[in-house]
């Protein structure tokens, strides 16, 4: 063996060590990040037209600072009274901000009528955010409107964006709560290009709450859409926009009046 083989060879092993060491290290902080916590969830089964409404939705929480939530997927079966599956449904999540919750909704229509609805969560994965957590904004809601009536509830309102790159979708996602702050159900739609200093409508029609007379709020949040965190941070890396986009209208001050001489000050 010469000189420069054994040179290459010691790199080789050397690399090799590294890696294995780096996949040692991810694994043990892997392990140390905290699962995604179920805060709540509910479910409920409404006869339609088509079959029987299956509805759920519910609130996961990211307890780790740094960190996105990415890839989870809940599992929804509904049994009939004999305890047969009458629905395996599988949703993918959109992924869960550091230090903070998704809210999720979903529907599907069975065939033959379930009693007992779950749901399971596949573990996420977890991707270190590139930013700090103050960089994702919150997408705002404005001018929610609901109507309740002939067992329909109807919910409009606009969704707009804190940051200078547009938003290409977002999911919005409406829960619904009785009085008592009780989740009862929720609906989900989608808003596509979505620009700063603009507003985007958004309709939710929700019929797959067993009695709609008992929704007291809808707690309305929207998201960027995708299981992984790359639309959000995309969106973070292009900057915030000014709050203030619309040129002044009124003369500028003839003087400053922003500052004031003090006596016996001889500066400029």
């Amino acid at each position: 063996m010469t000189y420069s083989t054994r040179i290459v060879s010691a790199l080789a092993v050397l690399a090799a060590l590294a890696l294995a060491g780096c996949s040692d290290d991810d694994k043990q902080a892997d392990a140390a990040l905290k699962p995604l916590a179920v805060k709540e969830q509910a479910s409920s089964i409404v006869k339609g037209d088509e079959g029987y409404v299956v509805n759920w939705a519910g609130v996961l929480a990211n307890r780790n600072p740094w960190h996105f939530g990415e890839h989870t997927v809940a599992t929804v079966v509904a049994k009939d009274a004999a305890g047969k599956e009458v629905v395996r449904l599988e949703q993918p999540l959109d992924a869960v901000p550091p230090a903070d919750s998704l809210s999720f909704s979903g529907q599907v229509v069975a065939a033959e009528k379930p009693t007992t609805v779950s749901i399971q969560y596949r573990p996420a994965q977890w991707h270190q955010a590139g930013r700090i957590v103050s960089s994702f904004l919150p997408f705002p809601v404005s001018d929610v409107l609901t109507d309740n009536k002939d067992g329909s509830y109807l919910i409009t309102g606009y969704v707009g964006t804190p940051y200078r790159r547009p938003a290409e979708s977002l999911a919005v996602t409406a829960l619904l709560r009785d009085k008592a702050g009780k989740l009862l159900g929720g609906g989900s739609t989608f808003v596509e290009d979505v620009r700063p200093g603009e507003k985007r409508r958004f309709i939710l029609q929700i019929k797959s709450v067993p009695d709609t007379s008992k929704i007291a709020t809808a707690e309305v949040t929207a998201r960027t859409w995708g299981s992984s965190s790359r639309p959000y941070e995309e969106l973070a890396k292009g900057g915030v926009a000014p709050m203030h986009i619309v040129k002044p209208t009124t003369a500028p001050f003839v003087k400053d009046r922003g500052r004031t001489t003090l006596t016996g000050d001889s500066r400029p």
